[in-house]
């Protein structure tokens, strides 16, 4: 039965199977979505933190590194009290919309993003710190051109956030209501075809979601291997 739901699932993808295809679509608006809105905030952020020295930096650095751990269902549940018409941010009427999973995920990615860019621009400062001063450059026009510098590794941690972002399940469930048409997404999907016994659908999804994964890994080792081979 297995290998006549997996020959099925083929037969959806190269069918290219409406249902299976507009999931796969919503899930990769919501992550890029949320991915870019992470990336503008999170990468500032961390150049911020590994440039400007003040009371509490310690502090803030142990919290980024925590968060980027954060469980998905906490975050899910922070955002579902804030989205739900208790909530302080009830009145934007977001939860169970696609706006409340890019919110999800946002809070999900962003301190990855946040946290390893901040290592990364720390260790350029050392590099050129003696040009920087030489220069007479202050932290604020030290930023872009730091961050800049950084951009193939940046690049690949966006590709890590991408990939935290592409294959969560709990925090866009809780937020989303996984509601068919407009919030279901592939891991939602996968857990709920899986548990009706619909085989070749959640079968079909988790090879789209794997091939994705691959690619996000496979994309992150090139820009690696290029950025290693341009710097030397």
């Amino acid at each position: 039965m297995e290998n006549n739901a997996f020959y099925v699932a083929l037969s959806l993808l190269l069918n290219f199977d409406a249902p299976l295809y507009q999931i796969v679509a919503l899930s990769l608006q919501v992550s890029l979505f949320a991915v870019l809105i992470a990336a503008v905030l999170g990468f500032p952020l961390g150049a911020a933190v590994a440039l400007w020295r003040f009371r509490g930096r310690g502090g803030v650095i142990v919290v980024l590194n925590a968060l980027m751990g954060l469980p998905p269902v906490v975050a899910g549940l922070v955002v579902y009290l804030l989205l739900s018409r208790a909530g302080p941010l009830g009145e934007w009427g977001l939860l169970f919309t696609p706006g409340a999973m890019v919110i999800a995920q946002v809070v999900l990615v962003l301190p990855i993003l946040a946290a390893l860019s901040r290592q990364k621009v720390e260790e350029m400062l050392d590099e050129y710190r003696d040009q920087f001063v030489s220069l007479g450059m202050s932290r604020a026009r030290m930023m872009p051109t730091l961050l800049w510098d950084a951009r193939f590794a940046l690049l690949t941690v966006l590709l890590a956030g991408f990939g935290r972002a592409s294959a969560e399940v709990g925090a866009v469930m809780m937020v989303g209501g996984n509601i068919a048409g407009v919030t279901r997404v592939m891991t939602t999907s996968i857990v709920l075809e899986t548990g009706k016994g619909n085989l070749p659908l959640a079968l079909g999804l988790g090879i789209v979601l794997l091939t994705l994964v691959m690619l996000i890994n496979a994309g992150a080792y090139l820009v690696g291997e290029f950025s290693r081979r341009r710097t030397g």
